[in-house]
């Protein structure tokens, strides 16, 4: 039967429901990827699921986020997850060996494989032809320990690459276009999967920023064919071994296409405060710029970070600003060291940071107030740099070093001859920062270090038919999980803490909302379009539960918060006429008649005197879920 890559993939991994879109589907998941802002609570939840010994193919726990060691926590935090990666039989990557995508993608990755990740850009595994999905850790948790992996059937969305990318023009500029053209919402359900004679121009680490930020569209996931140029890819690690062909057939059918001619791309920029708030830098420049930001898991690639360094080669950065550098990987720096790239970026008079997220989520180089800062990131979220007054500019790393040079954004077409750069035929391979699985005796014998920072997880009741309280706050469009949990070097740290890391809940829109939800006994959440988009941390939904948030009622959902949402057992709504949002305000009393969430449900507003509907896209499975009070009690009855 012909097919696409999605097609072909989600068939040999299906083991329940039926392949038609928007039907639920139960997935074998083959591996997980944690990382250290999630994995704590993660792994806190797949100890009390009871299972001794992950049961996927292989699992990987990443320490990339809360490297900065300001105290004790992170630190002991660390000892932590390296002791239940011992003790559970999973592979560990040390703080310092890389980012989580950029390693997974290197030395881990295999073509036609299902991968879920408490991290929302683990779609970068779909470069390589992985079927790589973002979830929050309590979904990872239940993969780890068998339990199949449920989406809604997704439809396949193919995007059309032809042509070649023109000098000075990259992979970053490809996804800022496709978001130019889908925007970051709208997209809910749907794969994007790239096809067409274009694709065989673009390397792997090419594909792997396209689907990276594909994250941003709110798309289930992205995925390029597995190809001789993947092949090649696998070689240069070592990894041929894990080679899988794997592309569409010729007469694949779409749901829908988008045509992309990359020879008609230009250097993109998106603007302040949203990824698909896109113009040409040509539009938008010369800005003075106060800061230059390059790396995270979308543009640290050895690809990218040789391109910077030959672009700032003899060259010294404006006096007006600051650049720094957060490479991938450590595979990256040693190659970058080896070539004599790496002292071209420090005679520039870059700041090269340590192999991590740092910046990208609030950890360090924060801009400062009031300024600008041109970034190689993925996101763009009012206040994630730190700072909630700069205005953060997204762009590719050929115009983050243009503008680096000039100080003000720059198309660094301006800048004369581009730079050629290949990639290594055998890339500098050194695993020494992972720890493989112990065998199962000897794992047995693994204390697990608890420091004073991991705190035993809250438990919740089952929900009863009728929700009745306040509405705390009221909010508008694309309101992200870090508008609701704040990222950064303050609240990351605190992970399982989860009654301390509460009291940041809307921290940054209401400063009076955790005193709110403790005066009226927790309450609703009102919202508009495509409510928690942005990072899969689930301590968004699972702090404001803790706060006693019974219900989230929105216009509509970004995938993977609805998925949290569910799992710790806040009930999320929609509005079936969205003009009803209007008509509700912040305090009002409400009752909720929910039953048994098989249908509709009905909202009373006592203060108002009027009623509305309500929808919710919640299968039977969702609702036993939600009514057991959270997917934790539900799971660990059916592991019993």
């Amino acid at each position: 039967m012909a097919g696409t890559i999605t097609e072909k993939i989600l068939s040999e991994h299906i083991i329940e429901g039926e392949a038609k879109a928007g039907c639920e589907v139960a997935l074998k998941i083959d591996n997980t990827l944690t990382q250290d802002a999630t994995g704590t609570m993660a792994y806190l939840q797949f100890e009390a699921i009871g299972i001794d010994r992950v049961k996927t193919q292989f699992s990987v726990s990443f320490v990339d986020h809360n490297t900065l060691q300001t105290d004790f926590k992170n630190a002991d935090d660390h000892r932590f997850l390296e002791s239940i990666a011992k003790r559970y039989g999973l592979y560990f990557s040390k703080p310092g060996n890389g980012i989580c995508h950029q390693v997974f993608l290197e030395r881990f990755a295999i073509p036609g494989n299902t991968l879920i990740g408490s991290d929302s850009h683990t779609p970068t595994a779909g470069g390589i032809g992985c079927f790589a999905m973002g979830a929050g850790g309590l979904d990872v948790a239940c993969a780890m320990a068998g339990a199949p992996f449920r989406i809604k059937y997704p439809k396949i969305v193919g995007i059309h690459l032809t042509g070649k990318l023109k000098p000075w023009v990259s992979a970053k500029d490809v996804i800022l276009e496709v978001l130019r053209l889908v925007d970051v919402k709208g997209n809910v359900g749907k794969v994007f999967e790239y096809f067409g004679e274009g694709v065989r121009t673009l390397s792997v680490p090419d594909r792997a920023t396209i689907t990276n930020m594909g994250t941003e569209t709110g798309c289930t996931t992205s995925i390029f064919p597995s190809d001789k140029i993947t092949y090649n890819f696998l070689k240069a690690q070592g990894r041929e071994k894990d080679f899988r062909p794997l592309e569409a057939d010729h007469d694949a059918v779409y749901d829908e296409i988008i045509e992309i001619n990359l020879s008609q791309i230009k250097p993109m920029v998106a603007l302040p405060h949203s990824p698909g708030s896109v113009k040409r830098v040509r539009e938008v420049g010369p800005i003075k710029v106060d800061q230059v930001a390059i790396g995270s898991c979308t543009n640290s690639s050895l690809r990218d970070l040789k391109t910077v360094a030959k672009i700032l080669d003899n060259n010294t950065i404006a006096d007006n600003l600051h650049v720094f550098i957060s490479p991938g990987s450590r595979q990256v720096v040693e190659h970058l060291v080896e070539d004599g790239d790496y002292v071209k970026l420090v005679r520039a008079g870059v700041r090269i940071m340590e192999n991590a997220c740092g910046a990208c989520i609030g950890m360090g180089c924060a801009p400062a107030s009031g300024s600008v800062s041109v970034r190689t990131f993925n996101r763009n979220f009012e206040g994630r740099s730190g700072t909630k007054d700069a205005k953060v500019y997204l762009v590719s790393p050929e115009t983050a070093a243009a503008t680096a040079i000039k100080g003000v954004l720059t198309d660094p077409r301006d800048l004369g001859d581009y730079p050629s750069v290949t990639l290594p035929d055998k890339f500098i391979i050194n695993d020494n920062m992972i720890v493989k699985p112990l065998s199962e005796e000897e794992a047995k014998k693994v204390e697990i270090v608890r420091g004073p920072n991991i705190r035993p997880l809250p438990s919740f009741d089952p929900i009863s038919d009728t929700l009745e309280g306040n509405v705390l706050i009221k909010v508008g469009d694309n309101i992200t999980t870090d508008h609701i949990m704040p990222a950064g070097a303050k609240i990351l740290p605190l992970r399982s803490n989860i009654p301390e890391i509460s009291k940041y809940v809307f921290e940054a829109v209401d400063p009076k909302f955790y005193e709110k939800a403790r005066e009226n006994n927790g309450g609703f959440i009102i919202g508009g379009e495509n409510y928690g988009q942005g990072s899969s941390r689930e301590h968004a939904a699972l702090a404001p539960k803790y706060l006693g948030v019974k219900a989230v009622i929105v216009k509509s959902f970004a995938r993977i918060h609805l998925a949290n949402l569910i799992n710790f057992g806040i009930v999320p709504l929609t509005f079936k006429n969205p003009s009803d949002y209007d008509s509700i305000s912040e305090g009002d009393r409400l009752v909720v008649e929910i039953g048994d969430l098989k249908g509709a449900c009905v909202l009373k507003n006592i203060t108002k005197g009027n009623t509305i509907e309500l929808e919710h896209t919640l299968s039977s499975l969702d609702a036993e879920v939600l009514k057991a009070g959270g997917k934790l009690p539900w799971i660990k009855k059916q592991f019993r």
